[in-house]
Protein backbone atom coordinates (compact mmCIF):
# COMPACT_ATOMS: atom_id res chain seq x y z
CA UNK A 1 0.00 0.00 0.00
CA UNK A 2 2.87 2.36 0.76
CA UNK A 3 4.29 1.87 -2.76
CA UNK A 4 0.93 2.74 -4.33
CA UNK A 5 0.65 5.88 -2.24
CA UNK A 6 4.20 6.94 -3.18
CA UNK A 7 3.43 6.31 -6.86
CA UNK A 8 0.26 8.44 -6.70
CA UNK A 9 2.13 11.27 -4.96
CA UNK A 10 4.89 11.10 -7.58
CA UNK A 11 2.39 11.28 -10.47
CA UNK A 12 0.53 14.08 -8.71
CA UNK A 13 3.75 16.05 -8.27
CA UNK A 14 5.34 15.32 -11.67
CA UNK A 15 2.34 15.76 -13.97
CA UNK A 16 -0.47 17.55 -12.23
CA UNK A 17 1.65 20.27 -10.59
CA UNK A 18 2.43 21.57 -14.10
CA UNK A 19 -1.28 21.66 -14.93
CA UNK A 20 -2.03 23.59 -11.72
CA UNK A 21 0.73 26.10 -12.64
CA UNK A 22 -0.86 26.59 -16.08
CA UNK A 23 -4.33 27.13 -14.61
CA UNK A 24 -3.11 29.41 -11.78
CA UNK A 25 0.16 31.02 -13.04
CA UNK A 26 0.61 33.31 -9.98
CA UNK A 27 -0.41 30.67 -7.43
CA UNK A 28 2.21 29.38 -5.03
CA UNK A 29 1.17 25.95 -3.81
CA UNK A 30 1.24 25.64 -0.06
CA UNK A 31 3.38 22.85 1.33
CA UNK A 32 1.14 20.05 2.54
CA UNK A 33 -2.00 21.93 1.43
CA UNK A 34 -3.82 19.60 -0.94
CA UNK A 35 -2.92 17.21 -3.70
CA UNK A 36 -2.87 18.80 -7.14
CA UNK A 37 -5.63 16.44 -8.27
CA UNK A 38 -7.88 17.86 -5.53
CA UNK A 39 -7.04 21.44 -6.55
CA UNK A 40 -7.99 20.59 -10.13
CA UNK A 41 -11.27 18.86 -9.27
CA UNK A 42 -12.40 20.96 -6.29
CA UNK A 43 -11.40 24.38 -7.63
CA UNK A 44 -10.11 24.60 -11.20
CA UNK A 45 -12.91 22.83 -13.07
CA UNK A 46 -15.68 24.75 -11.30
CA UNK A 47 -13.75 28.02 -11.30
CA UNK A 48 -12.14 28.16 -14.74
CA UNK A 49 -14.41 26.00 -16.89
CA UNK A 50 -17.87 26.44 -15.35
CA UNK A 51 -17.18 30.03 -14.28
CA UNK A 52 -17.55 30.41 -10.51
CA UNK A 53 -15.11 33.26 -9.63
CA UNK A 54 -13.47 32.81 -13.05
CA UNK A 55 -11.31 35.94 -12.90
CA UNK A 56 -9.78 35.34 -9.48
CA UNK A 57 -6.14 34.24 -10.00
CA UNK A 58 -6.02 31.84 -7.02
CA UNK A 59 -8.15 28.81 -6.07
CA UNK A 60 -11.60 29.82 -4.76
CA UNK A 61 -14.28 27.41 -3.56
CA UNK A 62 -17.34 27.39 -5.81
CA UNK A 63 -19.64 28.41 -2.92
CA UNK A 64 -17.52 31.48 -2.12
CA UNK A 65 -17.69 34.91 -3.75
CA UNK A 66 -14.72 37.23 -4.34
CA UNK A 67 -15.53 40.71 -5.68
CA UNK A 68 -12.82 43.08 -7.01
CA UNK A 69 -9.99 40.56 -6.80
CA UNK A 70 -7.72 43.11 -8.51
CA UNK A 71 -7.90 45.26 -5.34
CA UNK A 72 -6.71 42.43 -3.10
CA UNK A 73 -3.04 42.19 -2.13
CA UNK A 74 -2.09 38.86 -0.61
CA UNK A 75 1.02 37.23 0.75
CA UNK A 76 2.20 33.62 0.52
CA UNK A 77 0.10 30.78 1.89
CA UNK A 78 -3.04 32.86 1.64
CA UNK A 79 -5.97 32.00 -0.63
CA UNK A 80 -8.95 34.13 0.39
CA UNK A 81 -12.14 32.30 -0.50
CA UNK A 82 -10.81 28.75 -0.57
CA UNK A 83 -13.10 27.80 2.33
CA UNK A 84 -16.81 27.22 1.85
CA UNK A 85 -19.25 30.15 1.69
CA UNK A 86 -16.74 33.00 2.11
CA UNK A 87 -17.85 36.46 0.92
CA UNK A 88 -14.99 38.84 0.14
CA UNK A 89 -15.83 42.31 -1.17
CA UNK A 90 -12.78 44.47 -1.87
CA UNK A 91 -14.21 47.72 -3.29
CA UNK A 92 -11.92 49.78 -1.00
CA UNK A 93 -9.11 47.21 -1.06
CA UNK A 94 -7.95 44.42 1.23
CA UNK A 95 -4.35 43.64 2.21
CA UNK A 96 -3.67 40.10 3.42
CA UNK A 97 -0.37 39.10 4.99
CA UNK A 98 1.14 35.63 4.68
CA UNK A 99 -0.23 32.40 6.13
CA UNK A 100 -3.84 33.40 6.70
CA UNK A 101 -6.71 30.98 7.17
CA UNK A 102 -10.39 31.86 6.85
CA UNK A 103 -12.99 29.53 8.29
CA UNK A 104 -16.20 28.73 6.41
CA UNK A 105 -18.76 31.51 6.15
CA UNK A 106 -16.32 34.38 6.80
CA UNK A 107 -17.37 37.73 5.30
CA UNK A 108 -14.85 40.51 4.64
CA UNK A 109 -16.58 43.71 3.55
CA UNK A 110 -14.37 46.69 2.69
CA UNK A 111 -17.03 49.32 1.94
CA UNK A 112 -20.50 50.41 3.05
CA UNK A 113 -23.18 52.25 1.17
CA UNK A 114 -23.37 56.02 1.51
CA UNK A 115 -26.44 56.81 3.63
CA UNK A 116 -27.41 59.75 1.42
CA UNK A 117 -27.14 57.74 -1.83
CA UNK A 118 -27.46 53.96 -1.54
CA UNK A 119 -26.00 53.48 -5.03
CA UNK A 120 -22.67 54.97 -3.93
CA UNK A 121 -20.03 53.33 -1.76
CA UNK A 122 -18.23 55.20 1.01
CA UNK A 123 -14.48 55.65 0.65
CA UNK A 124 -12.71 54.17 3.67
CA UNK A 125 -9.24 52.88 4.44
CA UNK A 126 -8.53 49.37 3.14
CA UNK A 127 -8.91 46.40 5.44
CA UNK A 128 -5.55 45.00 6.56
CA UNK A 129 -5.08 41.50 7.95
CA UNK A 130 -1.61 40.66 9.26
CA UNK A 131 0.42 37.47 8.82
CA UNK A 132 -0.19 34.22 10.71
CA UNK A 133 -3.83 35.01 11.37
CA UNK A 134 -6.80 32.69 11.78
CA UNK A 135 -10.34 34.02 11.34
CA UNK A 136 -12.96 31.64 12.72
CA UNK A 137 -16.13 30.46 11.00
CA UNK A 138 -18.95 32.95 10.33
CA UNK A 139 -16.92 35.98 11.42
CA UNK A 140 -17.44 39.35 9.75
CA UNK A 141 -14.66 41.89 9.12
CA UNK A 142 -16.14 45.35 8.55
CA UNK A 143 -14.72 48.33 6.57
CA UNK A 144 -11.54 49.98 7.81
CA UNK A 145 -10.61 47.27 10.32
CA UNK A 146 -6.94 46.42 10.79
CA UNK A 147 -5.98 43.06 12.28
CA UNK A 148 -2.38 42.64 13.43
CA UNK A 149 0.02 39.71 13.03
CA UNK A 150 -0.43 36.43 14.95
CA UNK A 151 -4.11 36.98 15.74
CA UNK A 152 -6.95 34.52 16.29
CA UNK A 153 -10.47 35.83 15.69
CA UNK A 154 -13.08 33.60 17.34
CA UNK A 155 -15.97 32.10 15.41
CA UNK A 156 -18.97 34.38 14.92
CA UNK A 157 -17.08 37.57 15.78
CA UNK A 158 -17.82 40.99 14.29
CA UNK A 159 -14.59 42.97 13.78
CA UNK A 160 -15.40 46.67 13.51
CA UNK A 161 -12.17 48.18 14.90
CA UNK A 162 -8.44 47.49 15.00
CA UNK A 163 -7.18 44.32 16.71
CA UNK A 164 -3.55 44.45 17.95
CA UNK A 165 -0.92 41.85 17.09
CA UNK A 166 -0.42 38.73 19.23
CA UNK A 167 -3.95 38.51 20.56
CA UNK A 168 -7.10 36.42 20.65
CA UNK A 169 -10.28 38.41 20.02
CA UNK A 170 -13.94 37.33 20.10
CA UNK A 171 -17.46 38.67 20.29
CA UNK A 172 -19.84 41.22 18.88
CA UNK A 173 -18.27 43.72 18.83
CA UNK A 174 -14.95 41.90 18.74
CA UNK A 175 -12.63 42.58 21.69
CA UNK A 176 -9.31 41.18 22.84
CA UNK A 177 -9.66 38.52 25.54
CA UNK A 178 -6.11 37.19 25.62
CA UNK A 179 -2.58 38.20 24.67
CA UNK A 180 -0.33 35.67 22.93
CA UNK A 181 3.41 35.26 23.53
Amino acid sequence: MNNIKRFILKIDHMLLSHLVRIIYPKYKRRHGYKLNIKIIFQYAILQKIIGFNRFVPWPVHFTSTVLCADRIEKGDNCDPGDSQSNYIQAFNGIKFGSTIELGPGVAIISSNHDTSDFLESKKERPIEIGSNTWIGANSVILPGAHIGDHVVIGAGSIVNKDIPSYSVAVGNPCRVIKKLN
